[in-house]
This record gives C-alpha cells, structure tokens and sequence, in this order.
C-alpha cells in the first residue's frame, strides 16, 4: 500500500524550548502511536503511556459554575467593595441577572424609548464564598461572561480590574488575593450615563459566571485553536502530497500553555481527537524539555479518514482533549469541540458549504430574550433557533455585538451558520455615551478576546468588524479597517472578514476604499443587487442587513399599496394609527429598506448572491420605529417578542423549507359587507382554491415571481377554507373561522416535562377561545396566573410593541387572543401548576412536570 506523506511538525515559540522537527510517512489509515509522533526527541517519557494514558488521582481542572449566592444592590455604595461593608440587607438572587427587566416602563427612563425605556443606573453585586482546595498551589480564575457594563471587580477589597465593553468575555486571576476561610468578590456595573445604545442593552452580570481552578501549568484560557479542512477525495491540498481516494480532514492544532511556577518545567502534552460518537480516531504526545511562563505550540497535521462533516442538516463535532502530564500523572485536561467543513464564497456563483452550492437564508438577531430581557437563558435561546429554524433559516447575525457563549454552542449543535459581529461603531459615536468612547484604549483587547473565544466554533463563517461605522464617510475608514482586519487575521486566516456597509458608491465608501475586507457587505439598497456584479466586478457579495419591514401580529388594514414609514428621515410620523400599530399584510417597511416580498424577491433571481440577514427574526426591546412612545420595541421582526409568528413568517416557510405550506390571512372578524383582502401563502401545490361557507371564490396560483395568491373577498360571518392542490391532488387545507365572544381559556406548553435544575424553561401560551374553541383574533382580556409546585413565573408577555405592562408579573393582558406565561423551574423535582383566571371566562389548569 503506497504511503501517505503529510507534511507535519511541532513548533514551540520560546526562548527556552530546542525544537527539533520530525516528518512522517505511513501507510493509508495507520493510527499514529505516541513514540511515533513525540515531536521533540525524547521517546522514553512517552513509552511509558503507548496503551493507556495515566489515571489523575484528581481532577486535573475544575470550572465551576459560580452564580449562586450573589447579593445586589441598585444604587452605588463606594463602600461595597470592602470585606468589611455589611450587606445583610440586599436582595439574594442566582445569576445571570438584568436589573432594567424587573424596572417599569418610563419615557423619562434615561435610556429613552429606542433603550427600550426601562431603568439603567449603577449596581453593585457581592458574593461571600470558600476558597478552593490548595489553592496555594494553583491557578484561580474568576470568569465573566459578559457584564453591562463598566464592570469593576474587587477580591477581598483588592482591585482587578475594569472592563468597559458589555459584551466581552473577560477573567481575572484570583490566586494571590485569596485567605482560608471567607473570601468576598464584589463587582459594580455602571450603565448610568445614558443614552448609550440604539436598542436595549440590560444591565448587571448578565451573562454566566464561572470559577476555574488549574495547575500552575496548563492550557491558557481559550487557548487551543483547532482547524480542520476538508479534502474532498481525488483533490489536493497544500499539506497532502498525493491525490487521495478517499475524503480526510486535515488538522491542525495550536495549543497555548501557561507556567506560573516561576521555574523552568518539562511536561508531556497529550491530544486526543474523539469522534462525534465519542469513539477515538487519534491520538499523538509530545514533550517538552525546557517549559517557560508561555509557549505556543502548533501541531500539523493529524488526518482524519472519511470524516463525519459539519453541516446545517448534520452538525457533527469532533471532540479535542488536550492532556498535560508531569511524574506520570495528569495535571490538566482540557476540551475543545471543533467541526470538519469547507464552505466558499465566490464572486459568481454564491455560497457553499461542503461543495454544495446554497443561499445563506439569514437572521439578524440582537441578544435580549424578550420578556425575560438580558439575561442569559439557554432554553430561551434555544426556544427562539427553534422557531427560526421551523421557519427555513439556516444562519444568524449577531447583530451587533459578540453573544453570550452559550448562544454559540447551541448553533454548532443545531447546525446555524454565524456571521460573528464586534461593534456597532468605531470612534465615531452613534449616541452620546456609546462604545466610542472607550474605542481608543480598548478595540484591540475587546476584538483579539472575540475571536480567541470564538474561533473554534464551525457555525461561524465570518467575522464582521463592524455595522453601519461612520467611519465610512471619512478617510479615517482606511487605516481603521486595515487595522481591525490585521487584528483578525493575526488569530483566524480560516474565515473571511466582513463589515456591514451603507455607503453604496465606492469612490465614497473609505472602509471599501481600505481594500481589506475579503467580502462586500451591503445593509439593504435591494435593487443594487442585480448590477453589483458590473459594478464590483469580482468581488464576492452578501446582503449583510435587508429589509426593516414593520408589522403588528394579528393587526390588518389596507393592503392595496406598500407605504414607507417614516417616509424618510426628516419628515416627522404622523400615519399611524391609535392602535400603535404596522400591517401584518407585509405593505409597510421603514424608508431605508423594503418588505420582505420585495427583498426576497430581489435576493433569490441572482447567484453572485451570497445570501441575505433579514432584519429581524425577533421583535426586540427599544428602537420602535416609527412610533413614538408608549411604544417601546421593535416592529421589524418576523416573530413578535413574545415568540408568536406573524404572518410573514409563512411566506418564508413556504420559500426556504421544503415542508408542505398553506397559510391564509387575515382573521375573519369583520363588518358585514367589509371588502377584506385575503391572502394565502404556499408552496409545494400548483393552486390553493378558496371557499366562503362552502362557496368557491375562485381558484389562484402563483404567477412569474408572485410570493402569495390574493381574493378580495366581502365579509360574510362563516368558515373561509382554503385549498391547495397538486396534479389535482389535496395537499393541505386550511380554514379560519368567524369567532365569538370570548368564553374560556386555552393553555398549551411548548415542554410539559423540563429540569429541575432551577434554569428550565415552559413557555406556556394562552388563547382566549370562543364556546366553539375558536382564537377570538381580538381578545384583550386580563389573565391573572396562580402558579403552584416546583416553579415560578419567569415572565409574562404578549407581543405588544406599545404594552407598558410589566414583564415581571403574575398577569397580562392578551392582545390578538394571545399572550404568554413563562415558567421556570426550581431544583427540586415535582410539578408545576399554572392556573389561569379571567373575568367570565372558564378556568383552566395546566401541569408541567420537572425532573433530575
């Protein structure tokens, strides 16, 4: 069997380290034992462990969750960061929290309507805890998720540190500062000066918090970096030297060590690769001689025969624990998920991914989870990437920040392309108090953590330096935009570097005119794509932002001509209505942008169009363009805040997913005699047909581009069905019915079995009925919950974009016939019980188990 020559080698960068290189010939498919891949000479450490890896007689590294047993405080109390402030009067909660959800509704709430109009301020959170064990010998670090914002944390009254940015990730070691016995962290938030953002921000540790506890020689934080190509077989790649007949990635490996012994040391460092299934695929070790306080380590190549691929339909990960050993025992084990996948993004012919030809059919999605605000829930998270993915999206933008970490696992395993964003301005502010201010001294930091963090996940396909920057319309543009992509480039070459763009003339346009980024991102301006290939002759294309229709779910007017509100920039809004609210017959966008139909339309007819990111896939706090207060969020998503589709969100379905779509609107509630527009969303069918009481009104089908099937149909009280057929067969039949008055009470949970680990979630959705179990479409009656058992109301919504009802409440006011209670577990196993009351309507129960 001929050999397979991979060009392979193990680097150390140090002033301490001899390196010595090996190169390495071996029959197809051979595993590598350790003494064939010591990469550094000394085989006889690593002949000792050629069938097994030695037991650790403890755990070498533990990461503990540390978000319980906080106290806080609203209000700045200088005093707090002393171990001798007494707290005993604070509020005692479990992290992660955002204090601006629990406040009221205010316009005069400095944050302003576009922050969503909920309270900011200065808080302070303290936790009194143990030390770890030996901590004398080992590293101690206090991790943040994320904190918003102007984080600044003490140890037992010693200073660490602050962090400005509220959407980095950042630690501090803790080590030296810590005593036997008790131990106090405290941290303040400072989210006073305001207005600070365009959307909401949340404010407090809203994000996870974790205590690492190490040997004095270990993997760095975040500090292994995986790549993994794919080879197709028959192909070549740089580091392959022969076309081969079967499909391998090729792997490689930087890993970086840290020694805080303040000694020389040598070590033995093992990496394993484990398969999706968990079995190991390969194996290798290596020494080091000569270990200083920092070494970068870089590994090529393993191969990986006939690799189980990452995809949207098949998100497969590989599994690298990365083992140091010293005396035979193992004193640190670390582990880092990765995926094998190709994608490609070319001037001509679009995206790929794996060799396959497909459209990025994307969301923007800012970071708060509706009711529950800021704060980081995974089930929450993982509730709405449900949603989206039922609807046909295949990738996110996270617009316009860096998201919880949490948020990124979930779209490895659920199989989410991600456009990874850094900022939403440079030096040039957008508000008063915004990240600007802080650009100078920490932009560097805040974006080398970004894709140090994130760089092993395979959903991400692009990192974006930045959206809408101002920088654009100045020469200042050019140097920044080098200077933000060497910064990238330094730490990724794998993944191209992107920036949301608004200026559309390139002679204008100074990030463009930098000739730095790897892909042109164009913010709306649908009508440019079909010339950008004239325009910007070889230049790969994405529509990075689209769209910023408006809508109400469940709220209908004229659909007879498409309105722009505003109608521009400068001329005030005034056609509106009392209601506070868009059409949800998709005819209403803002002035910059366009309705979906439009958008899609325009993105679908060309190849050299990469994909597009709708805006948005969720309603969101702040920004309630165009309506003044009390509105107080976003018209612009195609699911409402409280997690309810509009009406758009079918004609996606019916567009990106192959499942079998009928979907008709609007209601049929109206005046007798009324001229309603009907519409209908479809596919898989080559007409639907529409019937009024047993009537036909007439056969439709989709003509040229048409994206739904219309009648205008006088109201008469009945049952409107639709019916959609193929070759003459039934596909799906659809009706809505005339409903009643309101008389009784609907509940229905997403999951009526959840943990109990005091984090799960049910959303429980309630629906006003009529006596024939109709959804009465107009329903605005109060409910008022009583919850019983092992749980609690997490939240309450309704989908309002004007409501000034609290989130955090055991009552809410339907609005369409829906609303929303959201119920979260407590640790203790049992049941939850959510009762709903109204005022003449039945009663109605529901159970929610929770369990280990």
């Amino acid at each position: 069997m001929a050999a397979l020559s991979v060009s392979r080698h193990c680097e150390a960068k140090s002033a301490n380290t001899v390196i010595t290189r090996h190169s390495l010939s071996r029959p197809f498919g051979k595993a590598i034992s350790f003494a064939e891949s010591d990469c550094f000479g000394s085989l006889n450490p690593i002949l000792a462990i050629t069938t097994a890896l030695p037991k650790p007689i403890s755990e070498p590294r533990t990461r503990t969750n540390f978000n319980k047993n906080w106290k806080f405080f609203l209000g700045d109390e200088s005093g707090a960061k002393s171990n001798a402030y007494l707290d005993s009067k604070w509020r005692l909660l479990t992290l992660p929290h955002d204090w601006s959800i629990e406040g009221k509704f205010d316009e005069k709430n400095p944050a302003k309507p576009e922050g969503g109009g909920l309270p900011t301020g200065i808080g302070w959170y303290r936790k009194e805890f143990t030390a770890p064990p030996n901590y004398q010998n080992r590293l101690i670090t206090i991790e943040f998720d994320g904190v918003y914002k102007n984080s600044e944390v003490w140890i037992n009254g010693k200073y660490l540190g602050k962090r400005p940015y509220g959407y980095s990730s950042f630690s501090y070691e803790i080590s030296k500062f810590l005593k036997t016995g008790k131990n106090i962290i405290a941290v303040k938030v400072d989210n006073s000066a305001q207005p600070d953002s365009r959307w909401y921000s949340g404010s407090g540790i809203y994000r996870n918090v974790w205590l690492t506890s190490t040997a004095k020689v270990a993997v760095s934080n975040w500090g292994t970096f995986v790549t993994a190509d794919y080879v197709k077989a028959n192909s070549f790649h740089p580091n392959v030297h022969h076309q081969l007949p079967f499909d391998i990635a090729v792997v490689k490996i930087k890993t970086n060590l840290i020694n805080k012994t303040g000694k020389i040391q040598s070590a033995i460092v093992v990496q394993n690769i484990y398969d999706p299934k968990g079995k190991l695929v390969k194996k290798d070790a290596f020494t080091i001689k000569k270990l200083g306080a920092v070494e970068d380590l870089t590994n090529e190549f393993y191969d990986i025969n006939n690799p189980m691929l990452w995809s949207i339909e098949n998100p497969f990960q590989y599994k690298l624990v990365t083992q140091i050993l010293q005396n035979g025992k193992v004193i640190d084990s670390y582990e880092t998920k990765f995926g094998v996948r190709s994608f490609d993004f070319d001037a001509e012919k679009g995206f790929s991914l794996n060799g396959k030809s497909m459209k990025i059919l994307g969301v923007c999605l800012h970071h708060d989870l509706g009711a529950l605000g800021a704060a980081v829930n995974v089930r929450a998270m993982e509730r709405q990437l449900e949603i989206m993915k039922a609807m046909g999206v295949n990738a996110i933008r996270t617009s316009h920040n860096p998201p919880a970490p949490e948020f990124l696992d979930l779209c490895d395993k659920m199989g989410f392309l991600v456009m990874d964003e850094a900022f939403d301005m440079w030096a040039k502010k957008k508000t008063k108090n915004d990240y600007h201010l802080n650009y100078p001294e920490w932009h560097k930091r805040d974006l080398e953590d970004m894709i140090k963090r994130d760089r092993n996940h395979p959903s991400i396909i692009l990192w974006s330096i930045g959206n809408e920057i101002r920088e654009q319309f100045d020469s200042t543009g050019i140097a920044i935009t080098k200077e933000l992509v060497g910064i990238v480039k330094n730490l990724d070459k794998t993944r191209p570097v992107i920036s949301a763009l608004t200026e559309t003339k390139a002679e204008k346009n100074f990030i463009y005119q930098a000739n730095a980024l790897d892909i042109y991102g164009l913010n709306y301006n649908h009508k440019l794509y079909k010339d950008f290939p004239k325009n910007y002759p070889g230049v790969k294309f994405l529509a990075t932002e689209t769209t910023s229709a408006l809508e109400t779910r469940g709220f209908y007017d004229t659909a007879d001509s498409i309105r722009r509100w505003p109608k521009d920039g400068k001329t005030k809004f005034t056609e509106g209505n009392k209601e506070w609210s868009a059409s949800a017959y998709d005819n209403v966008s803002a002035y910059w942008g366009s309705t979906h139909e439009e958008t899609w339309k325009e993105a679908k007819k060309y190849d050299h169009v990469s994909g597009l990111f709708v805006w948005t896939g969720f309603d969101y706090l702040g920004e309630p363009l165009p309506y003044p207060w009390p509105a107080r969020s976003s018209y612009f998503g195609i699911v409402d805040l409280a997690g309810f589709p509009k009406d758009t969100y079918y004609m996606y379905q019916s567009e990106w997913t192959s499942k079998p779509v009928l979907h008709i609107l609007p209601h049929w509630n109206w005046e007798a005699g009324k001229s309603v527009d009907v519409w209908a969303y479809y596919n898989n069918a080559d007409e639907v047909e529409l019937y009024l009481n047993g009537n036909s009104l007439g056969k439709k089908s989709k003509q040229n581009d048409d994206l739904h099937v219309l009648w205008d149909v006088n109201f008469e009280p009945g049952t409107l069905k639709a019916v959609s057929r193929k070759n003459g067969k039934e596909v799906l039949v659809r009706e809505v019915k005339t409903a009643g008055a309101p008389a009784k009470i609907e509940l229905i949970a997403d999951r009526k079995n959840i943990k109990a680990d005091g984090k799960d979630l049910s959303f429980v959705t309630v629906r006003i009925l009529d006596a024939a179990g109709n959804v009465v479409p107009n329903a605005d009656n109060l409910v008022n919950f009583k919850v019983e058992g092992n749980g609690f109301i997490a939240g309450v919504d309704n989908g309002f974009q004007a409501s000034l009802e609290p989130f955090k409440a055991n009552y809410r006011k339907a609005f369409h016939g829906l609303c929303l209670a959201i119920l979260q577990s407590t640790e203790k196993s049992g049941t939850i019980k959510l009762t709903a009351i109204a005022v003449g309507l039945t009663t109605n129960s529901i159970i929610i188990k929770t369990g280990k």
